[in-house]
């Protein structure tokens, strides 16, 4: 544990809370007051501050808009039926920042300077976080490199970041996916696993042409072959097969989502079979045709979970049962949502108050 963090903090002399319109918010459109910046220089992270939001001047020749080393994290904060704040499970999301720091050669942050930045910045806008059921303060922290240098090499120096958005739900009907059989997001021995900004240019396109099929995301499959499930757009897939949870195993294609893990403890704790192992398409569709695939929806930190409506494969459309008739994303979500908004026991101390 370090010390307390020194954190320099200048607020905004006209805060924008009145003139939001919280009943008709975008999905990160809307960013609050204030934001966090950081500077890595000489080895080690220094000139922590809190500013009011704003642009900032960056020169042309930084590394990162040329070689892609930039990264980022998604958490939400929640306000409390008694009034109290939590962010949900930031000490997660503070390994996985890491590992993708560590996979693109930049630095990391101690854990605990990494939580009491996040508390810090949540602390002074905390009157942006909504209220209302489905709605939350999604947090970005992102770092990006910030050499002035136009060669092939990592940088030495880094900028690191938070800004903050209230959110309503992402998804707000169930989703008609398909698999996709030609494109690929991560191959094996890549940076799958990492919250790398490439990763999601690079998946840009096929979601583009599926959008215009019609489609609302892709279900991605492996790169070798297109034989086995990985994510699922910007979520993690999981599915109730024959009485089972499956999901295909966090490993260095796919990422190892936070409400993914979140799901798999709340299935232990209702006593549902789990299983984290290699998931194929054709066992997929043949359970949305014998009718033995009962539940399937996408796990993430701004998708929630979100139910899926119909899988499309080669042309063929399945559809699965009514979102309302599952019994398990039902139960997982109505179970996560009491415990991110205080109306239930937090057994396994998820909820970070600040």
């Amino acid at each position: 544990m370090t010390d307390t963090l020194d954190i320099k903090i200048t607020k905004t002399s006209k805060s924008r809370l009145a003139e939001t319109d919280f009943s008709n918010l975008v999905f990160g459109r809307t960013f609050s007051d204030h934001m966090l910046v950081a500077d890595y220089a000489d080895g080690e992270w220094k000139n922590f501050e809190i500013v009011p939001y704003g642009e900032i001047t960056v020169s042309p020749g930084i590394s990162s808009l040329h070689y892609g080393q930039s990264f980022f994290e998604g958490i939400k904060a929640y306000k409390h039926a008694d009034g109290k704040v939590s962010i949900f499970r930031p000490d997660k999301n503070a390994k996985r920042f890491n590992k993708s720091a560590e996979r693109l050669c930049m630095p990391t942050i101690p854990e605990d300077v990494f939580l009491q930045s996040l508390a810090a910045i949540v602390d002074i806008d905390r009157d942006w976080i909504p209220a209302a059921p489905g709605h939350s303060l999604y947090i970005r922290p992102f770092m990006f490199a910030t050499d002035q240098f136009l060669g092939v090499a990592p940088s030495n120096t880094y900028k690191y970041m938070v800004l903050l958005c209230p959110v309503g739900p992402y998804f707000t009907k169930p989703l008609r996916v398909k698999i996709e059989t030609h494109y690929t997001r991560s191959a094996e021995g890549g940076m799958g696993f990492a919250k790398s900004s490439g990763n999601y240019g690079g998946s840009m396109y096929p979601a583009k042409k599926a959008t215009e099929e019609g489609f609302d995301q892709l279900i991605w499959t492996d790169a070798k072959e297109h034989k086995y499930i990985e994510e699922m757009g910007a979520a993690n897939a999981m599915f109730v097969l024959d009485g089972k949870l499956i999901t295909p195993l966090a490993q260095d294609t796919i990422l190892d989502g936070v409400t993914r893990d979140t799901v798999i403890a709340l299935a232990n704790d209702f006593g549902f079979p789990v299983e984290e192992r290699k998931v194929s398409v054709a066992e997929i569709i043949e359970g949305a045709k014998n009718g033995k695939l009962t539940d399937a929806f996408g796990a993430g930190t701004a998708a929630t979970i979100a139910p899926v409506g119909s899988i499309s494969l080669n042309g063929e459309e399945y559809t699965l049962i009514d979102p309302k008739e599952r019994e398990f994303s039902k139960k997982a979500l109505k179970t996560l949502d009491a415990i991110r908004y205080g109306n239930g026991p937090d057994v396994h101390g998820w909820n970070y108050f600040v």
